[in-house]
């Protein structure tokens, strides 16, 4: 299973990595965004001004945690509103991308499941403050 998740965890911090970069350099091409429902979305998100910026410095700090191994579980707390806000949004408003969204939470899924220790105190029931 360590090797699995050594994978696992090297291709979602990239994935990470390189699109949070990608919202600062712009060395990629943006993907097509469907009509209707998802650009009134994606355009009131950017009107908002910090969306984006903050979405990126998450992915970039966050992928950059997972690439490392250093700071894994905190990177995967990072990221994991994102893997979910992604997979809310190719499963409700653009299904053309559920398959990589599928890929991203699958990924996740197996990286946090082979840190399963480090997160024993954040699924304590009735848990004290020390």
């Amino acid at each position: 299973m360590s090797k699995v998740a050594l994978v696992a965890r090297i291709l979602l911090g990239l994935i990470f990595f390189v699109f949070g970069l990608n919202g600062f350099l712009d060395f990629l091409p943006p993907p097509e965004i469907a009509e209707g429902a998802p650009q009134t979305y994606m355009g009131g998100l950017a009107a908002a001004g910090y969306f984006f910026p903050v979405l990126k410095i998450t992915e970039l700090v966050g992928g950059a945690m997972l690439l490392s191994g250093f700071y894994v579980p905190l990177g995967l707390i990072l990221l994991s509103p994102v893997v979910v806000h992604i997979a809310l949004y190719h499963l409700l408003l653009d299904p053309a991308g559920a398959a990589m969204a599928l890929v991203i939470v699958v990924l996740q899924i197996v990286v946090a499941w082979s840190y399963r220790k480090s997160f024993q105190g954040v699924l304590e029931r009735g848990a004290k403050p020390s």
